[in-house]
C-alpha cells in the first residue's frame, strides 16, 4: 500500500491552519487545540516543518509559528520532503540506493519516470490549493499538469501506447 504518514497528514493539516490564518503568529498549543491534535504530535510536526524551511519560529511572548512563504509557493511535495524525507516509491530512485539489482533492473527507468510524475503532480498542488473548497458540482479547484488527463486516456495495445 502507498500511503502518507499520519505525521505528514498533521502536517499538511497545520500548515493549511496556518495558512488561513496568517495574520499572527501561532504558539503550538493554540495550534493544537485549533486542529485537534494532541500537543506533543503537532510540536513534533511544527519542529520538522521549521527544520524544512517551510515555517518562521520566534521564541518568547510574542512568538510563536507562521509560514516561511505565501501559501501559493508552498507545495505539497515541499510539506510531505520535510516531514518524511525526499518522495522515493521505490529504493532505487531514492538517492540513498542500497539497492542489489540496480546495476541490471530492466525497470529502473520506469520507476524514475513515475516516481518523477508522482513528485510533479503533488509540486503542482499548492498549499493555497488546499485551502480552497470543492464547488457546488463537487469539483476540486486543484487541477493536474497536462500529462496526467493524456495519460489517462491512452489504452494499450500490443504492449504500445495509443492515443
Amino acid at each position: 500500500m502507498l500511503r502518507m504518514g499520519k505525521l505528514t497528514d498533521y502536517g499538511i493539516v497545520l500548515m493549511s491552519y496556518l495558512a488561513a490564518n496568517r495574520d499572527v503568529q501561532h504558539s503550538a498549543h493554540t495550534i493544537a487545540e485549533a486542529v485537534k491534535v494532541p500537543l506533543p504530535t503537532v510540536r513534533k510536526v511544527l519542529k520538522s516543518l521549521s527544520h524544512g524551511g517551510l515555517l518562521k519560529s520566534e521564541r518568547g511572548v510574542m512568538g510563536g509559528y507562521s509560514l516561511n512563504n505565501s501559501p501559493d509557493k508552498i507545495s505539497v511535495a515541499e510539506i510531505i520532503t520535510a516531514i518524511e524525507g525526499p518522495i522515493a516509491l521505490t529504493e532505487c530512485v531514492s538517492d540513498e540506493s542500497h539497492c542489489e539489482q540496480e546495476t541490471h533492473c530492466a525497470v529502473q527507468t520506469n520507476w524514475t519516470r513515475i516516481n518523477n510524475a508522482v513528485f510533479h503532480a503533488l509540486d503542482e498542488v499548492k498549499l493555497a490549493d488546499m485551502l480552497a473548497p470543492q464547488n457546488e458540482a463537487g469539483i476540486s479547484p486543484i487541477k493536474f499538469y497536462s500529462s496526467v488527463t493524456k495519460m489517462s486516456t491512452a489504452t494499450i495495445q500490443d504492449g504500445e501506447f495509443h492515443d
